[in-house]
């Protein structure tokens, strides 16, 4: 029996070192077996093993919630401002600016949203969307009977986006009068994670 040990082992000779893969372990080893793309002197990692089995290592994910009110126009399709991360693994998630996610791995993506809405008076009409890349991708609507002064509702659906330039946003629309976002840290949510990469 024989045993050879190393800490790096290339697979592959290709003179573009992105087409080579490497296996490693860390400078300080810790129970994990590395995967890398690249040459054994600079692997760039995309995955592990540890004791579990493997753990993708670059697998955006985030959860934002929105704790204040937002005051809208009735009936118009508005970005709704999910401005407090609970987590945002790759930081890929905007909650100052532009209130979007723009995952930098190319990939299909799980997006959830739910939304509190409020009025002052009148029917609860209301609609959730998925927005990409700035229009309607995916949207559900619900017409309360009746006056309705609050609803809740939400969305769900799986979205591709090529981990460079594809975004997606939050959107929501509620009819009535002096209509809002509601204040809430429960059920306000927007958030996504990789499913499967590509």
């Amino acid at each position: 029996m024989s045993t050879v040990k190393s800490k790096k082992l290339q697979v592959g000779t290709d003179a573009t070192s992105s087409n080579n893969f490497t296996i490693y372990q860390p400078a300080t080893p810790d129970g994990t077996l590395r995967i890398g793309v690249g040459n054994a002197d600079s692997p760039t990692e995309v995955g592990r093993f540890n004791s579990n089995g493997y753990v993708a290592t670059n697998a955006p994910a985030f959860s934002a919630t929105k704790p204040n009110d937002q005051n809208i126009s009735a009936g118009v399709w508005t970005k709704v401002i999910f401005d407090t991360e609970r987590f945002d693994t790759d930081s890929c998630y905007d909650n100052t600016t532009n209130y979007r996610f723009t995952p930098t791995v190319a990939g299909y993506y799980h997006v959830d949203i739910e939304l509190l809405f409020a009025a002052s008076s009148g029917a609860g009409a209301y609609g959730i969307t998925i927005y990409k890349n700035g229009s309607q991708y995916i949207s559900a609507y619900r017409y309360a009977g009746g006056v309705t002064y609050g609803a809740s509702g939400n969305v769900t659906g799986l979205v591709y986006c090529n981990g460079t330039t594809d975004y997606i946003e939050a959107y929501g629309l509620y009819t009535g009068t002096s209509p809002q976002f509601d204040a809430s840290t429960t059920q306000n949510n927007f958030s996504a994670h990789l499913v499967r990469a590509v």
